[in-house]
This record gives structure tokens, sequence and C-alpha cells, in this order.
């Protein structure tokens, strides 16, 4: 069973107890038992933080603290190496442009993670063979 790497979008809903798909909610529920786990990226924090800023999101508590909060309750944080920001410049393909969901893709290509998300980009992304990922 190999980790599941959250996707921006798939944090905030698990954070706030929104309805996932059968599928996500089980591979959740797997991803918890084993080694490695749900992990999330220091680059969600970032991401966090510009959503807050423009007013495309609010949170109940500031997004430090609201990211402190996912590791507090026992998702892993994923690693992020300079090798892992480079990779994400050189994706194959040309469908991810947004940069968090690059250096996702990059990560979860990397540590070989299942990548969580909602994104259509991504999952197009996986189903072009580039990564494994879940749909929530």
């Amino acid at each position: 069973m190999r980790p599941i790497l959250l996707d921006t979008c798939a944090a905030i809903w698990i954070s706030q107890a929104d309805s996932l798909t059968d599928e996500a909610e089980r591979a959740l529920a797997e991803a918890d038992t084993a080694p490695g786990g749900v992990l999330v990226s220091p680059i969600t924090a970032w991401e966090i933080g510009i959503l807050v800023a423009r007013g495309r999101i609010a949170l109940s508590r500031d997004p430090a603290a609201w990211f402190r909060a996912l590791i507090d309750a026992g998702i892993g944080l994923a690693p992020i190496s300079p090798d892992m920001l480079v990779a994400s410049s050189f994706l194959p393909g040309a469908g991810l442009r947004d940069p968090a969901d690059r250096i996702l893709a990059a990560t979860a290509r990397a540590m070989n993670y299942r990548l969580m998300t909602r994104d259509r980009l991504i999952l197009d992304f996986a189903a072009a063979g580039h990564l494994s990922a879940i749909g929530c």
C-alpha cells in the first residue's frame, strides 16, 4: 500500500469533513494503517496562504494554524527537496501549469505516492500514465 499525498483541495475537504468518494474514503482508511500513511506537502501551506490572502477561501483560523492542525491530527509532512522542485519544471505533457500542482505531481512521482485530488488536470495527467491519483 503506497502512501497518499493530499492535493490542497483534498486537504481542505478532509479538514472540513466534507464528503469524499467511497473510493477515496477506502483509500484513506487503508493508508492510515500503512507505513507512510497520509501526507500533505509544505507547498499546501503556501497555497492555503495564497488562497486566504486573495479571499478565495475563508478559514476559521489563520492559515499557519490551519496547516499545523492538519499535522497535529496525524497527517504526515511530505518531504520536498530541491531535486523535486527542479523535476517539477520538467514534467511530461503540457497539462499542468499551476506551480503548486506541478510541485505536488513531482513529489508524488519522486516518492511513489498516490495523489488524492479532484483537480481535473491532475487526474488527466494521471490518466496519461504520469502518476497514480485517486479522485476524491
